[in-house]
């Protein structure tokens, strides 16, 4: 059998010749360039004892558990989130029985940052790109018919994570519920705020502090619980490429592990409880590739550098979505069949939980109709495809394996360099990350506007616009949660709310771990942004530095 340089030498280059490479830019979204062909050659000292493996063992990059979805399917946990706690709580209801397996909670801009729906700054925000939830009533109202021990809830918030969690658990106990059976999620990612999205609303030491009190009070707690979900799709949809998503992810991750550990937390309690976020972008093989990496690098760092001990503590759990970002304005249904390729390469890529955008998505929150076909795409792949009956079948490919390796290679550089900067923290403090995705995002739009990158419907085979039915948010939720926070600040008992901010604020002031206060808060109806005021008078507020 002839070696590749001879294939390439005898056959591939006299056929191009007859037939020349067409002039495309065939780049992943990484910048790496794939040779037209690969082989054993091309794996060099690979060995597939160490690097590959089985299925649920180490070092994962064939999953985390032995059977994947030959024993159960991913989690179909559609985000969903907009205007007033009735209807997102009717929006739940229609995904369930639809057969959506998990719930995932969008939360409006004025949650998200800490203010109350009554606040000045929330005018005109309220419900619009999520539910609105200012206290226990509203959270109450929003799982109403839901029970939390038999449906997991994802909730994507991060500087107010320990509030809202706390009201979710606190509405979980006004129902009688045995929090050791009630299981979910809460993002709680500060670290990507300050990197990405800049929903951030104290400092990061004190806010990393918050996140470190989930940590050690979680899995006393709500063992069943993942108190963080480390998030790359937010640095991916600020203009990250794939590399640093996995790279700054992971980073923040560890720097997690470093301050738990400090704190004197036993790693192995902690960090079974610890879950990813990834962002699914166009780039087929190279998504599937970045999880694969993202397992492999995360086990042996977890192992071999911090010592953890349970095989639990090894395993990167992940939640994907496919990406936002990615998904046009322009001919919009075109996104139904972008989605599906996204959603393909996570399931191949081994994800344990499963967004699917829906084609409005560059539009509005989507409508009922958007969403539902948004899920049935994830029920096609995983009932009429075949690619759910065979654990990693694209272990092996002289491709993936390689290109799992230059990921790898190309993300621990990343993390070594933020690393010798100092670590996370200071990195964001020198503006390294911004810099990074803002040069990244430039050189990637450069391509479009060339023409060097093709984007169907956008820079090529355009076509008149499109109209399509889009999601719109009525005026009067605002006017309902005004109204629902005057009845609760009525009827709730003014002494317990002054004692239970009085408490939250001394564990502010002493460092003493926040969570049981946050739980007393919320069963007192204390409102979102009377606790986060609180805090400001202890922590202060964060003003991004310029980066220039």
């Amino acid at each position: 059998m002839k070696s590749k340089n001879e294939w390439m030498q005898s056959v591939y280059g006299p056929a191009t010749q007859k037939f020349p490479e067409r002039k495309y830019n065939f780049k992943n979204l990484s910048d790496m360039e794939p040779e037209p062909i690969y082989t054993a050659d091309d794996l060099g000292s690979w060995d597939a004892a160490r690097d590959l493996g089985y299925p649920g063992e180490f070092p994962y990059t064939r999953g985390v558990q032995p059977s994947v979805y030959r024993g159960k399917l991913w989690t179909m946990r559609m985000f969903a989130g907009f205007g007033s706690a009735e209807q997102t709580n009717e929006r739940f209801h229609a995904l369930l029985k639809a057969g959506q397996t998990g719930l995932s909670t969008a939360f409006d801009l004025p949650t998200l940052m800490g203010y109350d729906s009554d606040h000045p700054f929330s005018r005109g925000e309220v419900g619009k790109c999520g539910v609105a939830v200012s206290s226990l009533a509203d959270m109450e109202i929003l799982f109403r018919g839901i029970d939390p021990t038999a449906v997991t809830t994802s909730m994507t918030i991060n500087s107010p994570a320990n509030a809202i969690w706390a009201m979710y658990i606190a509405n979980a106990q006004k129902q009688g519920k045995d929090l050791g059976q009630v299981g979910g999620t809460i993002q709680n990612d500060i670290l990507k705020e300050f990197i990405a999205q800049k929903e951030f609303i104290y400092p990061p030491a004190p806010s990393v502090k918050l996140v470190i009190d989930t940590f050690e009070w979680g899995p006393r707690v709500v063992p069943k619980w993942n108190f963080v979900s480390v998030s790359g799709y937010h640095i991916r949809e600020a203009g990250a490429t794939g590399v640093q998503e996995l790279a700054f992810t992971l980073a923040d991750g560890f720097h997690y592990v470093e301050k738990a550990l400090e704190r004197g937390l036993n790693i192995d309690e902690f960090a079974p409880r610890i879950s990813f976020f990834w962002d699914i972008h166009n780039d087929f093989f190279e998504e599937i590739a970045k999880l694969r990496a993202a397992r492999r690098i995360w086990a042996r760092q977890m192992r071999d550098r911090y010592g953890a001990k349970n095989p639990r503590s090894w395993m990167l759990r992940t939640h994907s979505q496919t990406a936002g970002v990615s998904l046009p304005a322009q001919q919009p249904l075109n996104n139904i069949a972008r989605v599906a390729i996204q959603a393909l390469a996570a399931v191949l890529g081994g994800t344990q939980s499963l967004h699917t955008d829906s084609f409005d998505e560059a539009l509005a929150l989507p409508t009922e109709e958007a969403a539902t076909i948004a899920l049935r795409t994830q029920q096609i792949i995983a009932y009429e495809t075949g690619v759910a009956g065979v654990v990693d079948p694209l272990a092996g490919s002289y491709y993936v394996e390689k290109l799992t390796n230059d990921i790898e290679a190309a993300a621990m550089g990343y993390i070594e360099q933020i690393r010798m900067m100092g670590g996370v923290e200071a990195g964001i403090e020198s503006g390294f990350f911004q810099l990074e995705m803002a040069e990244a995002a430039y050189r990637y739009q450069q391509e479009v506007e060339r023409g060097d990158r093709i984007i169907v419907g956008v820079n090529d085979f355009v076509q008149d616009a499109v109209e399509v039915p889009i999601q719109l948010i009525d005026p009067e939720v605002e006017r309902v949660q005004e109204a629902r926070l005057a009845q609760v600040r009525r009827e709730r008992d003014p002494m317990r709310v002054e004692a239970a901010l009085a408490a939250l604020r001394d564990t502010a002031v002493t460092g003493a771990n926040s969570m049981p206060a946050f739980l007393e808060c919320a069963h007192a109806y204390c409102t979102l942004g009377e606790q986060m005021d609180v805090l400001k008078t202890v922590y202060g507020e964060y003003v991004e530095p310029a980066v220039v």
